[in-house]
């Protein structure tokens, strides 16, 4: 199997570049459909690929609770268990550890925690999280860390940045399969200064890439977007740039002109759920009444399956009705928005028009109010974890 390599091919504070992995190379700006649970949600391997997804997300923190790490072995690896030919990321599941378990235990030695499932108790050093991801056979891998809240105290995250500096450096030690890339995370919250503390000292170690974390997790978009910038002034040009879990279309827009080449969230799909879908002028509720007897497409010109296929007043119709079809259409237009906005992204790029598509996408596109956006965040991450709680 090839080696990680990336090659950049057109540079600047946006940038273009190839991922090498073993499973697949990937053009970036590249946008990874999250799937924790070894699933896309709603839809089959094939359909993700049909849509033109090369690279998908899967969770380290829910496959080892879930079904376990001994059943995935079993089948040689998650591709083979998930039936995904493609390239994969795994998350190491320390941002689930401290988001969804509501005991926990730390030390520098790892993290102890109550599954979110049934209560049992588990520990996560940075040994094990590398063992457990590279028993799963992904193209890249990621350090465990320690990602405190966005309103813990300036103490809090500077130890924080400290202890996943340690663990990075451990996850590296352990690391024991060439065929897997592995990329350290930066913290550092809201910090610029511990951003760049954490940025400088992963830098010195030496890692194929770089991810940046504890961002999207309740501050505004414009802090996520200063944070990424001044974080990725620090970085390595020849390495590519991960931002982990931002996934809605503005921000990405915003955040490949800081320099960022690597995507995440479950966004997309999990809205999608929910009837909000992606147009070229923003969010739309196709739940709303306006939409009922809409004889048109979601948005005009879309090439997806769902609107090549169907009205948007169909749509309308079937989540009203509760069809789990509903999901499955809906997730598949969100899913081709936003391979299609990475492609747009990258030929803007290479055309030298960047600065012009940016400015024409933000202007067009309708973004959420920003105080109701972060309400809804918050609520979100406030039932979610509930839920999780109760679960246990």
């Amino acid at each position: 199997m090839n080696k990680f390599t990336f090659a950049l091919e057109k540079t600047g504070s946006a940038r273009t570049g190839i991922l090498r992995m073993p499973h697949a190379d990937v053009e970036t700006p590249c946008f990874m459909p999250v799937g924790s649970q070894a699933t896309i949600k709603t839809l089959t391997p094939d359909e993700v690929k049909d849509i033109g997804y090369k690279l998908i997300l899967a969770n380290n923190y829910h496959l080892y609770l879930r079904p376990g790490t001994d059943v995935v072995e079993r089948y040689g690896g998650l591709h083979n268990f998930m039936g995904w030919d493609g390239a994969l990321l795994t998350d190491s599941g320390g941002y689930q550890v401290f988001s969804l378990s509501p005991l926990r235990k730390m030390s520098d030695e790892g993290v102890t925690f109550r599954s979110h499932i049934d209560g049992s108790e588990h520990f996560f050093s940075p040994e094990l999280a590398i063992k457990y991801q590279e028993s799963f056979g992904a193209d890249i891998i990621m350090a465990l860390d320690e990602c405190p809240p966005v309103e813990a105290s300036r103490e809090v995250i500077a130890a924080a940045v400290e202890r996943t500096h340690d663990w990075a450096l451990r996850c590296l030690k352990a690391k024991t399969r060439e065929d897997q890339a592995l990329f350290p995370i930066i913290q550092g919250g809201l910090h610029a200064d511990l951003r760049r503390r954490s940025a400088e000292g992963l830098v010195v170690a030496g890692f194929p890439g770089y991810a940046i974390g504890g961002l999207a997790i309740g501050e505004s978009k414009d802090q996520t977007i200063e944070i990424t910038a001044e974080t990725t002034s620090i970085l390595p040009v020849d390495k590519p740039r991960y931002l982990m879990g931002v996934g809605s279309p503005e921000d990405i827009v915003r955040a490949v002109a800081a320099g960022i080449d690597m995507f995440d969230s479950a966004l997309p799909t999990r809205v999608a759920r929910n009837g909000a879908l992606f147009t070229r002028q923003g969010r739309i509720d196709i739940v709303n009444a306006s939409y009922r007897g809409d004889k048109n497409p979601i948005e005009t010109g879309c090439g997806c399956y769902t609107c090549t296929r169907f009205s948007a007043g169909y749509v309308h119709h079937l989540f009203r009705a509760k069809e789990l079809l509903a999901h499955r259409l809906a997730t598949l237009h969100n899913l081709y928005f936003m391979r299609q906005l990475m492609t747009d992204i990258r030929q803007a790029i290479t055309d030298g028009r960047y600065d012009d598509f940016a400015r024409d996408f933000l202007s067009n596109y309708r973004s959420t109010n920003e105080a109701v956006r972060l309400s809804q965040k918050r609520q979100w991450l406030k039932e979610r974890n509930k839920a999780e709680d109760a679960a246990a």
